[in-house]
């Protein structure tokens, strides 16, 4: 349960982030890569998603991606503790088994049984803020404004790591979003498949950091890395073809 803590005469919001729940991200969020260490409680780069989201106070979040839905649980938790904002959610529960390798890399089927989706948010009291559709993000993207959602304020970006689906999936949430929004990039520092052209993530930063105008980038190397990009003035910014 969340707990409490008293500021002078009135109650703080609860605070979600206790260690039976940091216990149960760990265990069935099962986050992978994000620096985390399941020993001490610790969530890696989960915190940076939780302090993030918190402190900007966002009305719309967009998550690409996930495997057991760890980033989305961290986000959704901040929405929840900042007591506003939801968080969209776009995954097509691709499974490696299924859809063969080539399709996905880790994809587990999670996310096929809506009643299951659900619950497994509910498990971490955020299943009312998250609403999955199950698409491929240019799918979705392109019923964006039949969808009529909000200009995105944060995106995690954890899709199809090839280049030109990394080029996509953060050109829509530009497009969609605004100055001043935020785009978090998981998978900077997994060199080999960089090398095989199985990932372009890394190779879509560098492209980043040359448009210094229209984007401001700081990346944590660690695990499989995470990159946190400020939108500056996204008008400004020249798309690669």
């Amino acid at each position: 349960m969340p707990v409490s803590a008293k500021l002078g005469s009135e109650e703080a919001v609860p605070f979600s982030l206790n260690p039976e729940l940091l216990k149960d991200i760990l265990q069935s969020a099962k986050p992978f890569g994000h620096y985390e260490n399941r020993q001490n409680l610790s969530l890696g780069f989960g915190f940076i998603y939780y302090g993030v989201a918190r402190a900007l106070r966002p009305k719309h979040v967009v998550v690409i991606g996930s495997g057991y839905g760890f980033s989305v649980v961290c986000l959704a938790l901040a929405l929840k503790d900042n007591g506003q904002g939801q968080l969209t959610f776009i995954d097509p529960s691709y499974s490696v088994l299924k859809d063969g390798p080539f399709k996905t890399v880790g994809g587990r089927n999670q996310w096929s049984d809506g009643e299951a989706v659900k619950a497994h948010f509910r498990r971490f009291g955020v299943d009312d803020l998250v609403t999955h559709y199950k698409l491929r993000s240019d799918e979705f993207f392109s019923q964006y404004a039949n969808l009529a959602l909000p200009p995105i304020d944060i995106a995690f970006i954890d899709g199809s790591h090839a280049y030109k689906d990394v080029r996509h999936d953060f050109s829509r949430v530009v497009e969609h979003g605004r100055k001043n929004s935020y785009i978090f990039l998981h998978d900077t520092n997994i060199y080999i498949r960089e090398i095989l052209q199985h990932a372009g993530v890394k190779k879509w930063l560098k492209f980043l950091r040359k448009n210094d105008r229209a984007f401001e980038v700081v990346n944590f190397p660690f695990a499989s890395g995470v990159a946190l990009v400020r939108v500056l003035e996204p008008k400004v910014w020249q798309q690669p073809g």
